[in-house]
Parts: structure tokens; sequence; C-alpha cells
């Protein structure tokens, strides 16, 4: 077999110690850290910043005033004088030229719902590290699979679906990062028509409506990462045998 494709003896010894390597970690994070970080997120999930009673608690205050009816009328009737409908006019045309005006908030910046970014927060570094740990161990499983023979391939399967286990739940926490950004667009729209139409009730409380529908969503996440560690944990060490060894003469196959 050396004869067909020759491997510098250097570099062969490095990816030798790379896949002893990942091996190691990848055992390591099987046996010890899926336990682990499994228990750690059930007690998460008792937390009382995850944990509220009442959604009225995560509720965020809308600091924008609604203007005086009075004064949004006189901009827009038909009573001003030549010279303002002119000056107007022209404002008009200015407006068309340069874009669209930027609203500036009369008490600054307008804040985030602070409850639910602290939350977020917390969340985001548990999803990164699922993806990160299933990635090694999705790794580690693929080096174990032996090279295409004709029969005996029932444990190649048993490795083949756990990494297709390993990949979904890769890209199921991806998904939980694209919603946690989605939300902060939605929520940055729609307090920018308060901002706009601040007379209009239904904008107001749509936020309240994303703030907990959000709240919600964190919940299930922190419950669903949780709920992953296990699934892995336990599909893995029942097929642990047929993982490692998929083969009677798996040291011989192996590449």
């Amino acid at each position: 077999m050396s004869s067909l494709l020759k491997v510098d003896n250097e570099i062969k010894s490095k990816v030798s110690a790379f896949r002893e390597r990942i091996s190691s970690e990848a055992e390591d994070l099987v046996a010890n850290f899926f336990p682990k970080k499994l228990l750690e997120l059930d007690h998460f999930l008792k937390d009382p910043l995850i944990n509220v009673l009442d959604l009225k608690e995560i509720h965020s205050e809308i600091n924008l005033s609604v203007p005086d009816p009075i004064l949004l009328t006189n901009s827009h009737d038909g009573l001003e004088g030549p010279q303002n409908a002119k000056k107007r006019k022209q404002e008009d045309i200015e407006e068309n030229c340069q874009g669209t005006k930027v609203f500036v908030m009369p008490g600054g910046m307008m804040k985030s719902n602070n409850k639910l970014v602290e939350l977020i927060e917390k969340v985001k570094p548990e999803i990164r590290t699922l993806i990160e740990k299933c990635n090694t161990v999705k790794m580690w499983v693929q080096l174990l699979i032996p090279r295409i023979e004709d029969g005996n391939n029932f444990g190649v399967s048993i490795q083949e679906e756990t990494v297709a286990e390993l990949r979904t739940v890769e890209g199921e926490a991806a998904s939980y990062l694209d919603q946690i950004s989605r939300y902060y667009i939605t929520r940055a729209k729609l307090v920018s028509k308060i901002a706009k139409y601040p007379h209009v009730e239904d904008y107001r409380r749509t936020v309240t409506e994303i703030d907990e529908k959000e709240y919600i969503s964190l919940k299930i996440i922190v419950s669903e990462l949780r709920n992953q560690y296990v699934t892995l944990h336990d599909m893995i060490l029942k097929n642990i045998e047929k993982i490692k060894r998929p083969r009677s003469s798996n040291a011989e196959t192996l590449y």
C-alpha cells in the first residue's frame, strides 16, 4: 500500500499525533464533559433568570412619549402661509435628494431589553460550546471509520449514523444563533416604527410580544442543549464498542 502513495515520515508522525490527540479529547468529552454539561444546564433551567413565573417580569419600558396631536396637525394642515409652504416644499425636495431622514431620540439611544440581553449573553456561549465539542467528537468518529470493503459493515453503519446525529446537532445549534440575531433585527424594526408612529399602540404591544416570545425561545434552547448532551452521551456509550471497533479485523483495515 505504501508503494501506491508515498507520505513523508515527519508528516505521517504529526498526523498520527493529531489523531491521538483528537481521540483522547473526544473520549474525555463523551465520558466526562457531556454528563457534566447536561447537569449544569439542568441546574441553569432552575435559575430565576430563566425561570420567571410571570412574563411581565421580562417586559422592558419603551421611553418614547406620544407627541401633542395639535403639533402633528399643524405640521400637516393647509393653514400654513405661503412662506412656510414654500419652505416645506424645499425641505421635501432636499429630503428626496439626500435620502431618508434619521430619527434622533430625545433621550439618547433606545436601549434593548436588558433582561433578555443578559440571558442571551449567558446562552450564546453554551451554544458555541456545543458546536465546538460536537465537531471534535464527529471528527473522532470519522477517523475511526475503516476503509470501504464488501460486507461486515454493520459497525460502519453505526459510525455513520453517529456522525449524522452529531452533524444534525451542530446544524440545530447554529440555527439557534440565527434565531437570536433575527430577534434583534425584528425588535429594532418595531422600535423604529414606534419612533416614527408613536401614537400607534399596536407597535408597542408587538414589541412586548416579541420579547415574551424570545424569552420562551431561549428557555426552549437551553432545554434542547441539555437534551442534546443527554442524547449524544447515551447514544455513543451504548454503541461505543461498534464505534471503536466496527469490524473484527479493525486493526488491519484502518487508514
